[in-house]
């Protein structure tokens, strides 16, 4: 006898496979929630460790920053002493020309020739006096051109004082250039 089987074995099977695929739906689900995480994770700590490398070079930036800043203080103050050290050199070396000019205005002031007003304002000199005469003043001119300390004379003032011939005296005014001789002329040409 032919046996016939009855049971639903197609909707058991049917059942069985919907139950397959779910799982397989469901794993593949799960998988792909999962590779996403992943994902997700390891971007999150790629960007992490990106901010912490930036932050890294913020910070040097910023310590290089001040560095630089410091540099640039540094550099001002070198720059002001150094020129506080060429007026102190300039000073020093200047120190002794006064005594060299006033040396020169004596030895270069002729017989009957008195100084009554002397001036220096940078490298230019006025001098007011009185002379006997007018040769006199021009003695004392050609004594200054021959001097290293000093130069060209030019002559701004000459009156004469006296009426009469025995009172010649005159008044005469001066404005002179300062020189310094080159470093082996400091004694002075002769007068």
């Amino acid at each position: 006898m032919a046996r016939i089987n009855l049971l639903p074995w197609r909707e058991e099977l049917r059942r069985q496979q919907q139950k397959e695929f779910f799982l397989g739906v469901g794993l593949a689900a799960s998988l792909a929630v999962l590779s996403m995480l992943l994902v997700h994770w390891y971007i999150a700590d790629q960007i992490e460790y990106q901010q912490q490398r930036n932050q890294y070079l913020s910070d040097q930036i910023a310590i290089l920053d001040r560095k630089i800043k410091e540099i640039r203080e540094l550099e001002t103050k070198r720059d002001r002493l150094i020129a506080k050290m060429d007026i102190i050199q300039r000073l020093q070396s200047s120190r002794p020309e006064i005594v060299h000019l006033f040396d020169a205005l004596a030895r270069t002031l002729p017989e009957g020739v008195y100084l009554t007003k002397f001036t220096q304002s940078g490298g230019n000199l006025a001098v007011d006096g009185i002379a006997q005469s007018n040769a006199r003043v021009s003695a004392y001119m050609r004594n200054i051109e021959n001097s290293l300390w000093m130069e060209k004379p030019q002559l701004q003032i000459i009156q004469s004082k006296g009426a009469t011939q025995s009172e010649r005296e005159g008044v005469f005014s001066l404005k002179i250039k300062q020189t310094h001789p080159k470093s082996g002329d400091a004694g002075g040409k002769p007068s």
